[in-house]
């Protein structure tokens, strides 16, 4: 009974934290995606009004028409997506020799991954931009391309260690003795058995490379090649604030994540619980 009634009293907490972090999660976007909607006069009024009296898309088509919207949105999904692809062929060869090679200073490495992953991104600003100054690659897509992979290749990496090795041998050698090289196994055995995981590390390094603001803003004066975070704050003149055109511009530029990971949202839900129980 004193079980019972300890499970029965613990549920109500439950629900009270499952309905802050539902609030907390989904009410700012649900303001965005309000505000984007009302008109310049409506978002002053006071009272301040919940929701849209008189919802007008008219904020969506300024958004497109006062700022090349479109190419923010290409320039951001080409350096996503490509320094996504590069952060997983790199996370996944480096994940591999971690869990399968016996490398003398395993212990030493996986320690110094975890410390990279806890630097500041504006600590590395300085040094990054030195680096991209002397190879004559500011002003180009690469210049954000190489940066966003290596912050990412941390923590992509920790997490396919713990599926990689979660993976028996006996299946990659099996692959080897029908004439598999180690490479051939690796990306046709075990990437395909630990595709939560690939799944959910590529979904985390797109969003960290499409979200990133600072290192766009300083790597990129070329106004051709601005990703969607420089491109939103264009919107905002010396003594005017648009609030609801730049909330159509955030509700534009968080449609293509959230279609990711709605699509993936099981092989996401998969590859973080799996890993989380592995580690």
């Amino acid at each position: 009974m004193g079980r019972d009634n300890t499970i029965l009293s613990g549920k109500p907490l439950r629900f009270i934290a499952s309905g802050v972090l539902l609030v907390n999660g989904l009410f700012p976007a649900l303001w965005i995606l309000f505000t984007s909607l009302k008109s310049e006069a409506e978002l002053t009024v006071r009272p301040i009004t919940w929701f849209p009296h008189a919802p007008t898309a008219g904020n969506y088509l300024r958004a497109f028409s006062d700022q090349p919207l479109h190419l923010f949105l290409f320039n951001s999904f080409m350096v996503a997506l490509i320094s996504t692809l590069l952060t997983l062929f790199v996370s996944v060869l480096a994940a591999y020799a971690l869990a399968r090679l016996d490398l003398r200073f395993r212990g030493l490495i996986l320690g110094a991954i975890i410390a990279v992953s806890t630097f500041p991104l504006v600590t590395l600003l300085v040094p990054l931009f030195e680096v991209m100054r002397t190879l004559n690659l500011l002003n180009s897509w690469t210049a954000l391309i190489l940066p966003y992979a290596v912050l990412s290749l941390p923590v992509c990496t920790l997490m396919l260690v713990s599926f990689f090795e979660g993976i028996p041998r006996d299946l990659e050698n099996a692959a080897m003795i029908d004439g598999c090289t180690r490479l051939g196994a690796l990306f046709r055995v075990v990437v395909p058995l630990s595709a939560p995981g690939v799944f959910t590390a590529g979904i985390l390094a797109f969003v960290n490379a499409w979200d990133e603001f600072l290192l766009a803003l300083s790597f990129n004066s070329n106004p051709a090649l601005r990703t969607l975070p420089v491109g939103i704050q264009l919107y905002q003149g010396e003594f005017s604030f648009p609030w609801p055109v730049i909330s159509a511009a955030l509700v534009v530029g968080i449609v293509p994540v959230a279609i990711l990971i709605v699509i993936f949202q099981e092989r996401v839900v998969s590859g973080l619980t799996t890993g989380a129980i592995k580690g």
